[in-house]
């Protein structure tokens, strides 16, 4: 018996059919299957082929938290002078705070069928939303060549440990400040990357699945061996960083807290290209809860007791694990962590970073740009960025990228929350959000009151980037726009202040100047 045959029976209303359980499709797509805004990628997906279950979103959150920078990100704030507990307390407390509004995005995937970029339709306009997907697609890509590049460092340790290769693989000539070999691995998995993402989203989904349980073992390993070495726990957990509980601690908290919500602020405005296929909304809901905040406090707690374990053993902190199992005596050992560690990368590689921007660049030209185009395109951005420039320093790294592009994203979820769950109601018209005359036109198919709260939203939180003195760092130390560093320095609550300042303003916006369509679509919800 198919799929098919145990969907309950649908109502029609008008092109779309809604189902008991509140999900809806097209009932005939042929009156904008010719439209520039419709391709067979961006279109909702079929009832019968929403599949993904509980376990599905489980093993996906798994695949994509148990990665090197999910545990450079933990390490490095051991490294920046926390204490392992403090460390698990911010990091644990962010991801409870971006599972929220990921949720509250994931809701229109599952009910719709759609993409990230066509839900942003709605309250960007038709053509607007390549604005908020663009920028989306543009940090998609930095993300995508950050994590290549750890995945070739990875590449390039596991060869070096092979002595059939001799010393003339880590010792090769130098080219652009890197050797030619580290350059040939970073070549060799981002080729690895593209082949699967070409296979299509069914190809990840069993990757993702048979990655999932496979990832951690390499970092419980790391543990044992580790603590093994510190001569136990005791050691270790008595470690009570530098910054203590004053002043220090709190000026390193915020910023910490906002870049480990700016870490996953990406996926909470991009789960609808994942929640489409979705069998209900209970599997994804109780698969991204159980999944999310979970995994990324158990793997980031490992990273900061293996951190800090270093400490006690080398006397100092060591961040990147890829350093760290080069201390290995065993060539087998070696072997087997890299591996494991390649297929870390491979796996959230592939579901968080090539995934979203594919959309979101197929979304620009529809009739041009397919998915798999989307992918190609994201992998050569993801090297011009210079990814192993963002990923050379913890502060860079945390307080640099991660804070910045935060900020900016945070203001794209507010007004994506604003629109959808306080002026619609959870309500869209699925086949205007494909159509350049119908109700998400606005004016010339932009929604100025979704760009402007954007960009405002996004200037007030990143406006005052600085850099802190005496650390690496793109900003001046007094901030870019100085009235926005002092006397509050909005940049340490990038996200929050982004989330929040466009989300009012996007309300206020709407209040003061309505739009035809969503005055109609609020009068017929409420008729109803």
């Amino acid at each position: 018996m198919g799929v098919a045959t145990l969907t309950p029976p649908a109502q029609r209303m008008g092109e779309e059919l809604v189902y008991p359980d509140g999900r809806h499709e097209l009932a005939d797509d042929s009156s904008i299957r010719n439209s520039p805004l419709y391709n067979k990628d961006l279109a909702p997906v079929k009832l019968k082929d929403r599949t993904w279950n509980t376990y599905n979103y489980m093993a996906l959150w798994v695949g994509m938290s148990h990665n090197l920078p999910t545990y450079g990100l933990a390490a490095g704030l051991v490294l920046l002078g926390m204490a392992w507990y403090q460390a698990i307390i911010t990091i644990s407390l962010a991801n409870f705070i971006v599972l929220v509004p990921m949720l509250l995005n994931s809701h229109a995937g599952t009910k719709y069928g759609i993409p990230f970029p066509v839900f942003a339709r709605a309250s960007f306009g038709v053509f607007g939303s390549n604005v908020a997907a663009l920028l989306r697609a543009g940090v998609a890509c930095g993300w995508f060549g950050i994590q290549t590049w750890i995945g070739g460092e990875a590449l390039y340790t596991l060869a070096g440990s092979l002595s059939f290769l001799g010393s003339g693989w880590t010792n090769s000539s130098m080219v652009l400040g890197q050797h030619w070999t580290l350059w040939l691995s970073f070549a060799i998995f981002w080729v690895l990357n593209i082949f699967i993402i070409l296979r299509g989203m069914n190809t990840i989904r069993r990757f993702e699945n048979w990655a999932a349980p496979f990832v951690i073992l390499v970092a419980v390993f790391l543990l044992v061996w580790m603590v093994t070495k510190a001569g136990g726990l005791g050691p270790i957990v008595s470690q009570h960083g530098t910054v203590g509980w004053g002043a220090p601690f709190w000026k390193l908290f915020f910023p910490a807290l906002m870049a480990q919500i700016a870490f996953w602020s990406t996926l909470s405005l991009n789960m609808p290209d994942f929640t489409r296929f979705s069998k209900s909304q209970r599997a994804q809901v109780i698969g991204q809860t159980l999944g999310l905040p979970t995994t990324m406090t158990i793997f980031p707690l490992l990273a900061v007791l293996i951190t800090s374990a270093t400490v006690v053993v080398y006397g100092k902190a060591i961040w990147d694990p890829i350093v760290l199992t080069s201390k290995f005596n065993s060539p087998i050992v070696i072997v087997l962590a890299l591996f494991t560690l390649a297929v870390a990368t491979l796996s959230v590689n592939i579901a968080a970073n090539v995934v979203s921007p594919s959309y979101d660049f197929s979304n620009a030209v529809p009739k041009w740009i397919s998915f798999r185009t989307g992918g190609l395109i994201t992998g050569v951005l993801g090297i011009l960025i210079q990814p192993w420039r963002l990923y050379s320093d913890p502060h860079v790294y945390i307080f640099t990228w991660l804070n910045f592009y935060g900020g900016a994203l945070g203001a794209i979820a507010g007004v994506l929350i604003a629109d959808y769950w306080v002026m619609r109601n959870a309500n869209l018209k699925l086949g205007d959000l494909y159509r350049v005359n119908g109700e998400y036109r606005y004016n010339a198919g932009v929604n100025w009151r979704g760009v402007i709260s954007l960009l405002v939203g996004g200037v007030l939180a990143v406006g005052g980037a600085y850099t802190t003195p005496g650390t690496p760092g793109p900003f001046p130390a007094k901030g870019v726009i100085p009235f926005l560093y002092q006397p509050v320095t909005f940049y340490d609550y990038s996200w929050v202040v982004g989330l929040v300042a466009a989300f009012v303003l996007y309300l206020a916006l709407s209040a003061l100047f309505p739009a035809g369509a969503v005055r109609r679509q609020a009068q017929a919800v409420a008729a109803t």
